[in-house]
């Protein structure tokens, strides 16, 4: 979806952002997006031990749109193929592998999902959720700036935990779930330290050529 507003293009995307840690040290995090203004896509970033932030895209406007966003060391042009259902979360991209248990909606999540979604999907409410998730969830933030210019907004509207995780990066076996920690460090917001399945609608603004 994309709208215009102030001086800024407006694009908007709707989905779920998987992140979690790994007994390896690798720490991933997986959007899937059914809804944007780049189509259907999904994305993998990895953030290695030695702190190497890699992006997987799987095309050149993705990794246009998203290595503009965020910060990488690396970006891979890979077959990128993710879905969710109620229970696991698979994910292939390139030499990433990861298959991650999904389980109960959680306290936040529950709260998230009394909210009318026209509520939670808005930028105002992510201003007004900013204050707390720097506060509840260290490292968290719901309002920044992005990228050459760009503003951004996270609109969680249900949170799931993620259980348990397995599969590999490369000849790397990722081992077991851990804490997102340290931060991966791939924009303004870090993903929760505890892994989760989150449901979001994410909000960019891109300023508009003079």
């Amino acid at each position: 979806m994309m709208k215009h507003h102030k001086g800024f293009r407006t694009d908007v995307f709707r989905g779920h952002i998987l992140g979690t840690g790994t007994s390896s040290g690798i720490r991933v995090v997986v959007g899937i997006w059914p809804l944007s203004p780049l189509g259907s896509f999904s994305d993998c970033m990895i953030a290695m031990p030695d702190g190497q932030r890699v992006l997987l895209a799987p095309n050149e406007a993705v990794a246009s749109y998203v290595g503009s966003t965020y910060s990488f060391d690396e970006v891979q042009i890979v077959a990128v193929n993710a879905r969710v259902d109620d229970e696991v979360a698979v994910v292939t991209a390139g030499d990433l592998r990861l298959t991650a248990d999904i389980g109960r909606v959680t306290m936040l999540g529950r709260l998230l999902g009394a909210i009318p979604e026209s509520v939670s999907a808005s930028t105002h409410f992510a201003r007004l959720c900013d204050p707390v998730a720097r506060v509840a969830m260290p490292g968290v933030r719901t309002v920044g700036s992005a990228g050459n210019g760009r503003q951004e907004f996270y609109s969680a509207r249900q949170v799931r935990a993620v259980t348990g995780v397995s599969g590999e990066f490369g000849d790397v076996d990722l081992g077991a779930l851990r804490p997102v920690q340290p931060s991966p460090d791939f924009g303004f917001s870090s993903t929760p330290r505890t892994p989760a399945l989150t449901a979001v609608t994410t909000t960019v603004r891109v300023p508009e050529p003079a």
